[in-house]
Protein backbone atom coordinates (compact mmCIF):
# COMPACT_ATOMS: atom_id res chain seq x y z
CA UNK A 1 0.00 0.00 0.00
CA UNK A 2 1.22 3.51 -0.70
CA UNK A 3 0.75 6.67 0.88
CA UNK A 4 -1.47 9.25 -0.44
CA UNK A 5 -0.09 12.76 0.11
CA UNK A 6 -2.85 15.41 0.31
CA UNK A 7 -3.04 16.98 -2.86
CA UNK A 8 -5.64 19.71 -4.42
CA UNK A 9 -5.45 20.27 -8.11
CA UNK A 10 -7.54 23.22 -10.08
CA UNK A 11 -6.98 25.50 -13.14
CA UNK A 12 -7.01 29.12 -14.19
CA UNK A 13 -7.40 30.94 -17.47
CA UNK A 14 -4.18 33.08 -15.68
CA UNK A 15 -0.65 32.63 -17.50
CA UNK A 16 2.03 30.02 -15.68
CA UNK A 17 4.16 33.50 -14.88
CA UNK A 18 1.19 35.08 -13.11
CA UNK A 19 0.48 32.39 -11.04
CA UNK A 20 4.34 31.74 -10.45
CA UNK A 21 4.65 35.52 -9.63
CA UNK A 22 1.68 34.93 -6.84
CA UNK A 23 2.55 31.58 -5.40
CA UNK A 24 6.33 32.29 -4.91
CA UNK A 25 5.20 34.84 -1.86
CA UNK A 26 3.68 32.81 1.02
CA UNK A 27 2.11 35.81 2.06
CA UNK A 28 -0.08 35.97 -0.84
CA UNK A 29 -1.90 33.20 -0.34
CA UNK A 30 -1.53 31.38 2.89
CA UNK A 31 -3.44 33.70 4.85
CA UNK A 32 -6.83 34.97 5.63
CA UNK A 33 -8.05 32.40 7.89
CA UNK A 34 -6.03 31.97 10.97
CA UNK A 35 -4.63 35.62 11.86
CA UNK A 36 -1.47 34.13 10.45
CA UNK A 37 1.96 35.83 10.62
CA UNK A 38 4.78 35.07 7.56
CA UNK A 39 8.29 36.28 8.29
CA UNK A 40 11.25 35.73 6.33
CA UNK A 41 12.00 35.39 2.39
CA UNK A 42 10.96 32.81 -0.20
CA UNK A 43 12.38 33.98 -3.97
CA UNK A 44 15.86 31.85 -3.51
CA UNK A 45 16.40 28.30 -3.20
CA UNK A 46 17.76 27.85 0.59
CA UNK A 47 15.74 31.32 1.60
CA UNK A 48 13.08 30.57 4.98
CA UNK A 49 10.14 31.74 6.10
CA UNK A 50 8.07 30.98 9.44
CA UNK A 51 4.50 30.42 9.37
CA UNK A 52 2.28 31.46 12.61
CA UNK A 53 -1.59 30.87 13.04
CA UNK A 54 -3.91 29.91 15.39
CA UNK A 55 -2.46 32.13 18.02
CA UNK A 56 0.33 29.77 18.88
CA UNK A 57 -1.45 26.68 17.44
CA UNK A 58 0.64 26.49 14.44
CA UNK A 59 4.37 27.01 14.29
CA UNK A 60 6.46 25.95 11.25
CA UNK A 61 9.38 26.71 9.65
CA UNK A 62 9.76 26.27 5.77
CA UNK A 63 13.07 26.42 3.48
CA UNK A 64 12.96 26.82 -0.84
CA UNK A 65 14.02 23.85 -1.99
CA UNK A 66 13.32 23.51 -5.43
CA UNK A 67 12.17 26.22 -7.89
CA UNK A 68 11.71 26.28 -11.45
CA UNK A 69 10.64 29.06 -13.19
CA UNK A 70 6.80 29.16 -13.86
CA UNK A 71 6.51 25.65 -13.15
CA UNK A 72 7.40 24.55 -9.93
CA UNK A 73 8.21 25.39 -5.97
CA UNK A 74 9.02 23.34 -3.36
CA UNK A 75 9.59 24.05 0.43
CA UNK A 76 10.57 21.99 2.64
CA UNK A 77 9.74 22.25 6.61
CA UNK A 78 12.47 22.19 8.39
CA UNK A 79 10.51 22.75 12.15
CA UNK A 80 6.94 22.81 13.06
CA UNK A 81 5.01 22.86 16.68
CA UNK A 82 1.78 21.93 15.99
CA UNK A 83 0.57 22.06 19.98
CA UNK A 84 -2.49 20.13 18.96
CA UNK A 85 -0.96 16.93 18.43
CA UNK A 86 0.67 14.61 20.25
CA UNK A 87 3.58 14.32 17.93
CA UNK A 88 4.17 18.49 17.10
CA UNK A 89 6.85 18.27 14.73
CA UNK A 90 5.03 16.00 12.98
CA UNK A 91 6.00 17.94 9.46
CA UNK A 92 9.40 18.31 10.00
CA UNK A 93 10.40 16.16 7.06
CA UNK A 94 7.72 17.07 4.72
CA UNK A 95 7.26 18.89 1.67
CA UNK A 96 4.91 21.59 0.49
CA UNK A 97 4.51 21.84 -3.17
CA UNK A 98 3.16 23.59 -6.10
CA UNK A 99 3.22 22.32 -9.86
CA UNK A 100 2.21 24.55 -12.56
CA UNK A 101 1.54 23.42 -16.16
CA UNK A 102 0.08 24.61 -19.14
CA UNK A 103 -3.02 22.11 -20.37
CA UNK A 104 -4.01 23.96 -23.06
CA UNK A 105 -5.78 27.39 -22.52
CA UNK A 106 -5.78 27.04 -19.02
CA UNK A 107 -2.72 26.64 -16.18
CA UNK A 108 -2.66 23.83 -13.83
CA UNK A 109 -1.57 24.18 -10.48
CA UNK A 110 -1.37 20.72 -8.26
CA UNK A 111 -0.57 21.53 -4.56
CA UNK A 112 1.44 18.66 -2.93
CA UNK A 113 2.06 18.07 1.14
CA UNK A 114 4.18 15.58 0.31
CA UNK A 115 4.20 13.50 3.76
CA UNK A 116 0.35 14.67 4.53
CA UNK A 117 -0.68 11.25 4.63
CA UNK A 118 -3.75 9.58 6.35
CA UNK A 119 -1.80 7.73 8.56
CA UNK A 120 -0.52 11.04 10.53
CA UNK A 121 -2.49 12.28 12.97
CA UNK A 122 -2.65 16.00 11.39
CA UNK A 123 -3.77 14.67 8.24
CA UNK A 124 -7.63 15.53 8.82
CA UNK A 125 -7.28 18.71 10.24
CA UNK A 126 -4.36 19.82 8.46
CA UNK A 127 -6.02 18.68 4.91
CA UNK A 128 -8.83 20.84 6.42
CA UNK A 129 -7.42 24.04 6.36
CA UNK A 130 -5.28 23.58 3.33
CA UNK A 131 -8.35 22.55 1.78
CA UNK A 132 -9.56 26.35 2.86
CA UNK A 133 -6.11 28.26 1.61
CA UNK A 134 -6.19 26.35 -1.22
CA UNK A 135 -10.61 27.59 -1.92
CA UNK A 136 -9.57 30.78 -1.23
CA UNK A 137 -6.42 30.48 -4.04
CA UNK A 138 -8.66 29.14 -6.61
CA UNK A 139 -11.07 31.88 -5.93
CA UNK A 140 -8.56 34.72 -6.51
CA UNK A 141 -7.59 32.89 -9.87
CA UNK A 142 -10.53 33.30 -11.07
Amino acid sequence: MTNQNFQYSFSTSKNTSEVFAHLINPKKWWVGLFGETIEGKSEEINDAFSFRAGDGVHYSNQKLLELVANKKIVWLVTESNLSFLKNTNEWVGTKICFDIEQVGDKTKITFIHDGLVPQIECYNGCSSAWTQYLQNLQEYFE
